[in-house]
Parts: C-alpha cells; sequence; structure tokens
C-alpha cells in the first residue's frame, strides 16, 4: 500500500471508531465550528496542535507555517487571523514554536536555500537585533533554543501590531496573545511570554483610528 492510500484507509477506519463509540460525532461538529484559541505554529509535522494539547476537532483553529512567523504582508495568515478574532471570537491567540526547529537553524547559517531564504530572512531579522544575547552563548543548541524562544516572543508582538488585533482589544477585550515553546525531548509546552488583550505597545505601531 502506498502512503497516501494508507492515510485514505486509516482515515476510513478513524471515521468508523468515531460513530461507533458517539454515532452523533460528526453531526455535532457539522453544526458549529467555536473554537476559544488561534494557534499559530509551525508546519513541523511533529509538532500537531491537537495532539501535543490532547483537544478535540472544534477546539483550536490552526494555522502552520515555517518557524510559526506572523509576517504583516502574508495574506494567508492575515486572513486567518481576522476570521478567527471576528468571526469565531476566539478568546487567545497562542504562537508556539519548538526547540529543533529547522527553520531557526536555517537562518543562524548564511546557506542559500532557495526561495524560503526570503521566508527566513524574516527570523534573520531577529537574530539581529538579540545578536549580542544569542551569540555569546556556547553551543549551537543553545543558540538555537535562544533564538526559538525569542523569535516566539517577537512574533507575538507582532500580533499586537496588526490592526485586527488592536480594533479586537478596543471593542471587546480580547483575545489574549500567548508566546509558548514546544520541546520535542518530553513532550512539554513552555510559556515564554503572555501579552494580555489591552496591553501597551509602543505607540508607533498604535492605530488612533479604530
Amino acid at each position: 500500500m502506498k502512503p497516501f492510500e494508507k492515510l485514505l484507509n486509516d482515515n476510513k477506519e478513524w471515521a468508523a471508531k468515531q460513530v461507533a463509540g458517539d454515532p452523533d460525532y460528526f453531526k455535532r461538529l457539522v453544526e458549529i465550528q467555536s473554537p476559544d484559541v488561534l494557534w499559530i505554529g509551525c508546519s513541523d509535522s511533529r509538532v500537531p496542535a491537537d495532539m501535543i494539547t490532547d483537544t478535540n476537532p472544534g477546539e483550536i483553529f490552526v494555522h502552520r507555517n515555517v518557524a510559526n512567523l506572523v509576517v504583516h504582508t502574508d495574506l494567508n495568515m492575515l486572513s486567518v487571523l481576522q476570521f478567527a478574532v471576528e468571526v469565531l471570537h476566539v478568546k487567545h491567540v497562542i504562537v508556539c514554536g519548538h526547540y529543533g526547529c529547522g527553520g531557526i537553524k536555517a537562518a543562524l547559517t548564511n546557506h542559500s536555500l532557495g526561495l524560503i531564504d526570503k521566508w527566513l530572512w524574516n527570523i534573520k531579522n531577529v537574530h539581529r537585533l538579540y545578536r549580542d544575547e544569542i551569540d555569546f552563548l556556547e553551543t549551537e543548541d543553545e543558540k538555537i533554543n535562544k533564538l526559538t524562544e525569542i523569535n516566539v516572543k517577537e512574533q507575538v508582538m507582532n500580533l499586537a501590531k496588526t490592526s485586527i488585533i488592536q480594533k479586537a482589544w478596543k471593542k471587546e477585550n480580547k483575545p489574549d496573545l500567548h508566546g509558548w515553546v514546544y520541546a520535542l525531548e518530553d513532550g512539554i509546552i513552555r510559556t515564554i511570554f503572555d501579552l494580555p488583550a489591552g496591553s501597551h505597545i509602543d505607540p508607533i505601531y498604535e492605530y488612533d483610528n479604530l
């Protein structure tokens, strides 16, 4: 059986198992979607949001990209953010990175990898701002882990700089923003940074006409 055929076969078995245990399982999913959380995570196949948080379908709205970036020119991410905040009215937005991230590793090198260089440029900018804090560390793993944590914090701050979040803060006093890092080694999520709704940010990024 080819890998993609196995996925289809496993899907049928999974669906049958859900119905056997709960005949109304899919009926409930069809009727409503009301997650409290938007998860912005890394595309890494080892970091599935639902599995590492033990949540069910319908509980987390998910967007994933390489190295869990919040880029203000990324219409995909912004569309997901706007829908989650303005339509689903999520209470929390989580940016979750992970230690040992390949995107972070690549951004710390001078190797060209093609088109993805333009994406990793955003991480390099974070490294440049915190170079003194990162480069004095002795091992490559320490540098990668530190940049992973700092990158998560910076992406949370990037969320706060969007008009989408600032508008929601003024109108609804939500969502709260959170920065987490997941460790592949033990499966535990570490809290790195929290930014409650309505938090002050640098005035240069604030919109006064929302």
